[in-house]
């Protein structure tokens, strides 16, 4: 029997988002964008590389034959796509409470 997991799905998923922004957004490391992520979150950066491998759907052995440049090119551009969209949704997802909150607010305070 396998042991429980420790982190949630969306705990890792947030995890390789957050990883994902810091990337994107400027002169970092790979590797000093795991340690930021980890630290913030409590989470080993081996754990989050990982999860990260994971998503980018990259096993831990390589493929025996690589695909094609244009494929290669396609998927590059599909999961800059993906990462895009899964940061629109965390931010309205954000967005959707906070403004949820402020009606409530609203409507205890009448």
């Amino acid at each position: 029997m396998p042991a429980p997991k420790k982190y949630d799905t969306e705990t890792q998923q947030r995890a390789v988002r957050m990883y994902a922004d810091r990337i994107e957004a400027g002169d970092i490391s790979q590797l000093r964008a795991r340690q930021e992520v980890g630290e913030l979150l409590g989470i080993n950066p081996a754990t989050l590389r990982n999860w990260i491998r994971r998503d980018l759907g990259e096993a831990t052995t390589p493929p025996v034959s690589a695909p094609g440049e244009s494929a290669g090119d396609e998927l590059a551009r599909l999961r800059r796509e993906n990462a895009q969209l899964r940061r629109a949704n965390e931010i309205l997802k954000t967005a959707s409470a906070f403004f949820a909150a402020a009606e409530l607010d609203r409507r205890l305070g009448q």
